[in-house]
């Protein structure tokens, strides 16, 4: 679903130009038609070849997507068992590439939320406090990128940009090297960490990245962690 209307089929996936686009329940997508997606989730192009003539079309897109932990829809839920059968979640998670899980920057778990933590009365930050902060992130992002074509916000860097903006202390290159080791992340998912860690300190209106943001964006690579369909 792209910005809204009706569910396409499976082998029928739309990419917008700057628009959203959502996918609910993720693996049950044929693999052939994900795999599609990581050209131009990593160009931000569509290319077409054919005998005679390739052309490229722009897709700029925020992908969004959602899926159950397993088939039964209860793997790792605090109070109620898994029914699925031995092997079957790590089957399930395996219908989702890891190369397409590089190329999405944040993995959120979503447990269940106890009843008494539902009618606990708490007074949460208002949206239009989020949002300020939001609207200030990107005009620092705006401004940061005022000379680069084409690159509007963090996620966009490249390489060479990520190398010059993106520098850590001493605490948090150690931080950031553990976890890759201990996660067994690719290239690829180091880049995405550090550009996250980039906006996490944008929003929170640092000029460094503190070993906080990078630990923060370490925790949002849940699909990451060893204990995933283990």
């Amino acid at each position: 679903m792209v910005g809204g209307g009706t569910y396409p089929n499976p082998g029928e996936i739309s990419l917008a130009h700057n628009g959203v686009l959502f996918l609910d329940e993720l693996p049950e997508f044929k693999r052939t038609v994900l795999e599609v997606m990581r050209q131009p989730m990593e160009e931000r192009i569509v290319t077409i070849s054919r005998a005679k003539i390739s052309v490229e079309y722009p897709a700029s897109f925020m992908l969004v997507a959602a899926m159950n932990p397993c088939p039964c829809g209860y793997y790792n839920h605090p109070e109620k068992e898994c029914s699925c059968a031995p092997g079957i979640v790590q089957r399930y998670l395996n219908k989702i590439s890891g190369p397409l899980l590089d190329r999405i920057d944040i993995h959120v778990e979503v447990v269940p939320v106890p009843f008494r933590e539902l009618s606990e009365e708490r007074v949460g930050e208002k949206s239009d406090v989020v949002r300020k902060r939001v609207i200030a992130a990107r005009k620092i992002q705006e401004e940061r990128f005022a000379e680069s074509k084409g690159v509007y916000s963090n996620a966009q860097m490249s390489s060479k940009q990520l190398r010059q903006i993106c520098r850590l202390d001493e605490t948090g290159a150690t931080l950031l090297k553990n976890a890759m080791e201990k996660l067994s992340l690719s290239a690829r998912a180091y880049d995405r960490i550090l550009k996250v860690a980039r906006t996490i300190a944008d929003l929170d209106a640092s000029e460094k990245i503190s070993p906080e943001h990078i630990a923060e964006a370490i925790q949002y690579r849940s699909l990451d962690r060893e204990n995933w369909g283990g």
